[in-house]
């Protein structure tokens, strides 16, 4: 067992904002050393005030953290020397050429000259930007920005890269790149990576674990199999025509052989069965011996959502219509796009 210290420990941070926002109400987390974790929550969650926090871009109303062995309160710029941060909102001006960028960028760390040089042709090639190293980056697709911005946060070569919601607005085809190249830096270079989304299939794919984070907090963590394998037999959900009594139809429900994890919301009920199959005829007639009529059933093996649904006590789809834009991620992402990336 691998006895190096993890590269990014938080214990217990709060954050409030005015208003009586609560970002992070007691947020654990760990990170250990090249592996890939996926912070997963609906927007508003308090990802990415997780991460302005670990990039030292604010300040935590109490706790504390740990990045690359540096404290993040006392050490922030030996922090900000061993981390690379890619924001929701591209960092890269957009008026200079993707070269530009990346040489001011590694100007701003101190390198220069040939080997300066050699690590920008090295990037636009790995990132497939070489073709567009001469345009402005005003005129790059979404998925060259977003390539250029990973690109950015890899010039000095970093020990611990923040990818914050890093394929959102991408067409399906560039957030599939985005993946892979994803994956290429984790399992190629062994590279640290703290990974937000609010995508369950991006958070499977990518991450080795999975830290689940409800209203400022994680709510479980572990492998995306692990969690999956929590949850016994098969997702059960049924969609009633109207809203039913929470109370009646759950007794109901619960009196079925081989149901656990019930759980009724107007017009959805969700159970776990040991055998979805068989589950459905025995659900449809308990339902309608108490009136309630049911106009669509699904059986599916366990997937996050799932998990969501058993930690959070609700559908990550209806935790995300709760937060709306997210008032305490919706705060982080200017401050980390003025920040531009690791500049």
């Amino acid at each position: 067992m691998s006895t190096r210290a993890p590269a990014v420990e938080a214990r217990q941070l709060i954050k409030t904002y005015p208003g009586d926002v609560t970002a992070l109400s007691g947020m654990d987390l760990t990170v250990r050393t090249g592996t890939v974790l996926g912070l997963l929550g609906p927007n508003g969650a308090g990802k990415s005030t997780t991460v302005k926090i670990l990039t030292t871009l604010a300040r935590p109303d109490s706790g504390t953290a740990v990045v690359a062995g540096h404290d993040v309160l006392r050490h922030p710029g030996r922090v900000r020397r061993a981390i690379g941060v890619v924001a929701q909102k591209s960092g890269a001006d957009p008026v200079a050429t993707g070269r530009e960028n990346l040489l001011l960028q590694g100007r701003l760390y101190g390198f220069n000259g040939a080997a300066l040089g050699r690590r920008v042709d090295e990037l636009l090639a790995r990132f497939d930007l070489t073709g567009a190293a001469k345009r402005q980056v005003k005129g790059y697709s979404g998925g060259m920005q977003r390539r250029l911005d990973v690109a950015l946060g890899l010039v000095h070569r970093p020990e611990v890269l923040f990818l914050d919601e890093p394929t959102t607005g991408l067409d399906p085809e560039s957030r599939t790149a985005m993946w892979e190249e994803i994956g290429r830096l984790a399992g190629e270079e062994g590279l640290t990576i703290l990974l937000t989304t609010h995508y369950l299939e991006e958070a499977d794919r990518l991450a080795g674990r999975i830290a689940i984070v409800d209203r400022g907090r994680v709510v479980v963590e572990g492998t995306p199999d692990e969690l999956k394998g929590e949850l016994r037999g098969d997702a059960v959900h049924l969609e009633l025509r109207a809203d039913g009594d929470r109370a009646v139809l759950g007794e109901a429900i619960a009196a079925l052989p081989g149901i656990h994890d019930v759980l009724v919301d107007g017009r959805r009920v969700s159970v776990r069965a040991d055998d979805g199959a068989a589950a459905v005829p025995l659900l449809l007639a308990a339902l309608e011996r108490t009136g309630a009529a049911v106009a669509a059933a699904t059986v599916a093996r366990p997937s996050l959502d799932d998990v969501y649904l058993r930690y959070a006590g609700r559908r990550f789809s209806e935790a995300e219509a709760e937060a709306g834009s997210g008032p305490a991620d919706a705060q982080d992402a200017p401050a980390l796009a003025a920040a531009g990336g690791t500049r």
